[in-house]
Protein backbone atom coordinates (compact mmCIF):
# COMPACT_ATOMS: atom_id res chain seq x y z
CA UNK A 1 0.00 0.00 0.00
CA UNK A 2 0.97 3.49 -0.64
CA UNK A 3 1.33 5.82 2.21
CA UNK A 4 -1.52 8.33 2.37
CA UNK A 5 -0.47 11.94 2.71
CA UNK A 6 -2.74 15.01 2.20
CA UNK A 7 0.23 16.87 0.74
CA UNK A 8 0.29 14.52 -2.24
CA UNK A 9 -3.40 15.08 -3.07
CA UNK A 10 -4.16 17.28 -6.09
CA UNK A 11 -7.52 18.89 -6.87
CA UNK A 12 -9.80 21.71 -5.93
CA UNK A 13 -11.08 22.43 -2.51
CA UNK A 14 -14.80 22.79 -1.88
CA UNK A 15 -14.32 26.52 -1.33
CA UNK A 16 -12.69 26.95 -4.76
CA UNK A 17 -15.49 25.02 -6.47
CA UNK A 18 -18.18 27.07 -4.70
CA UNK A 19 -16.43 30.30 -5.65
CA UNK A 20 -16.26 29.25 -9.33
CA UNK A 21 -19.96 28.31 -9.34
CA UNK A 22 -20.87 31.65 -7.71
CA UNK A 23 -18.91 33.58 -10.36
CA UNK A 24 -20.69 31.63 -13.13
CA UNK A 25 -24.07 32.24 -11.47
CA UNK A 26 -23.42 35.98 -11.60
CA UNK A 27 -21.81 36.15 -15.06
CA UNK A 28 -24.16 33.95 -17.12
CA UNK A 29 -27.37 35.98 -16.60
CA UNK A 30 -25.47 39.17 -17.41
CA UNK A 31 -24.09 37.66 -20.62
CA UNK A 32 -27.49 36.30 -21.64
CA UNK A 33 -29.05 39.71 -20.97
CA UNK A 34 -26.46 41.33 -23.23
CA UNK A 35 -27.31 38.85 -25.97
CA UNK A 36 -31.02 39.72 -25.72
CA UNK A 37 -30.17 43.44 -25.80
CA UNK A 38 -28.05 42.83 -28.91
CA UNK A 39 -30.94 41.05 -30.62
CA UNK A 40 -33.24 43.98 -29.80
CA UNK A 41 -30.73 46.47 -31.26
CA UNK A 42 -30.37 44.38 -34.41
CA UNK A 43 -34.15 44.24 -34.84
CA UNK A 44 -34.46 48.03 -34.39
CA UNK A 45 -31.64 48.65 -36.88
CA UNK A 46 -33.36 46.45 -39.45
CA UNK A 47 -36.67 48.29 -38.99
CA UNK A 48 -34.98 51.70 -39.35
CA UNK A 49 -33.13 50.55 -42.46
CA UNK A 50 -36.36 49.28 -44.01
CA UNK A 51 -38.16 52.54 -43.17
CA UNK A 52 -35.31 54.61 -44.61
CA UNK A 53 -35.31 52.67 -47.88
CA UNK A 54 -39.10 52.93 -48.17
CA UNK A 55 -38.94 56.68 -47.52
CA UNK A 56 -36.24 57.07 -50.16
CA UNK A 57 -38.42 55.13 -52.60
CA UNK A 58 -41.42 57.43 -51.94
CA UNK A 59 -39.26 60.55 -52.34
CA UNK A 60 -37.93 59.29 -55.65
CA UNK A 61 -41.42 58.32 -56.81
CA UNK A 62 -42.66 61.84 -55.97
CA UNK A 63 -39.76 63.54 -57.72
CA UNK A 64 -40.18 61.42 -60.85
CA UNK A 65 -43.91 62.13 -61.04
CA UNK A 66 -43.15 65.79 -61.77
CA UNK A 67 -46.41 66.86 -60.19
CA UNK A 68 -46.31 68.55 -56.79
CA UNK A 69 -49.83 69.55 -55.71
CA UNK A 70 -49.99 70.96 -52.21
CA UNK A 71 -51.65 68.51 -49.84
CA UNK A 72 -51.33 65.22 -48.04
CA UNK A 73 -51.67 61.60 -49.21
CA UNK A 74 -51.32 58.33 -47.30
CA UNK A 75 -51.06 54.65 -48.08
CA UNK A 76 -49.41 51.31 -47.56
CA UNK A 77 -46.70 49.62 -49.58
CA UNK A 78 -48.69 47.42 -51.94
CA UNK A 79 -47.39 45.37 -54.85
CA UNK A 80 -43.90 45.83 -56.31
CA UNK A 81 -42.06 49.12 -56.14
CA UNK A 82 -42.42 51.35 -59.21
CA UNK A 83 -40.07 50.20 -61.95
CA UNK A 84 -39.66 46.67 -60.55
CA UNK A 85 -40.81 43.85 -62.78
CA UNK A 86 -41.65 40.65 -60.97
CA UNK A 87 -43.96 37.69 -61.42
CA UNK A 88 -44.37 37.26 -57.66
CA UNK A 89 -47.56 38.81 -56.39
CA UNK A 90 -47.28 39.84 -52.76
CA UNK A 91 -50.35 41.48 -51.27
CA UNK A 92 -48.19 43.67 -49.02
CA UNK A 93 -44.44 43.87 -49.56
CA UNK A 94 -43.74 45.81 -46.36
CA UNK A 95 -46.26 44.57 -43.80
CA UNK A 96 -47.06 47.04 -41.07
CA UNK A 97 -45.32 49.98 -42.76
CA UNK A 98 -47.45 52.96 -43.81
CA UNK A 99 -46.52 56.21 -45.53
CA UNK A 100 -47.77 59.77 -45.48
CA UNK A 101 -46.61 62.33 -48.07
CA UNK A 102 -47.07 66.03 -47.37
CA UNK A 103 -46.31 68.65 -49.99
CA UNK A 104 -46.23 72.12 -48.47
CA UNK A 105 -45.45 75.56 -49.91
CA UNK A 106 -42.32 77.47 -48.99
CA UNK A 107 -41.65 81.22 -48.95
CA UNK A 108 -40.30 80.78 -52.50
CA UNK A 109 -43.26 80.45 -54.84
CA UNK A 110 -41.74 77.85 -57.17
CA UNK A 111 -40.26 75.63 -54.46
CA UNK A 112 -42.20 72.97 -52.53
CA UNK A 113 -41.17 70.97 -49.51
CA UNK A 114 -41.92 67.26 -49.77
CA UNK A 115 -42.11 65.41 -46.45
CA UNK A 116 -42.35 61.63 -46.30
CA UNK A 117 -43.30 60.02 -43.01
CA UNK A 118 -42.98 56.26 -42.58
CA UNK A 119 -44.61 54.63 -39.56
CA UNK A 120 -44.72 51.05 -38.32
CA UNK A 121 -45.89 49.29 -35.15
CA UNK A 122 -43.30 48.58 -32.46
CA UNK A 123 -44.71 47.09 -29.30
CA UNK A 124 -47.61 49.14 -27.98
CA UNK A 125 -46.71 52.29 -29.95
CA UNK A 126 -45.92 53.30 -33.51
CA UNK A 127 -42.41 54.30 -34.55
CA UNK A 128 -42.02 57.07 -37.09
CA UNK A 129 -39.27 58.15 -39.45
CA UNK A 130 -39.56 61.39 -41.44
CA UNK A 131 -37.46 62.63 -44.35
CA UNK A 132 -37.92 65.72 -46.47
CA UNK A 133 -36.58 67.39 -49.57
CA UNK A 134 -37.27 70.46 -51.68
CA UNK A 135 -38.42 70.31 -55.29
CA UNK A 136 -38.82 72.81 -58.07
CA UNK A 137 -42.56 73.00 -58.80
CA UNK A 138 -42.19 74.61 -62.24
CA UNK A 139 -43.53 77.82 -63.58
CA UNK A 140 -46.89 78.89 -62.22
CA UNK A 141 -49.22 80.42 -64.82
Amino acid sequence: MWPYSPKNERGFTLLEVLLAVAILAIALPVLLGLRNFDLELQSRAMELTTATLLAQEKLLETELSGSFPIGETTGEFQLPAPGVLTSISEPNRAPGYRWKRSIVPTPLELIREVKIQISWPRGQQDETLEVSTYVFAGLAF
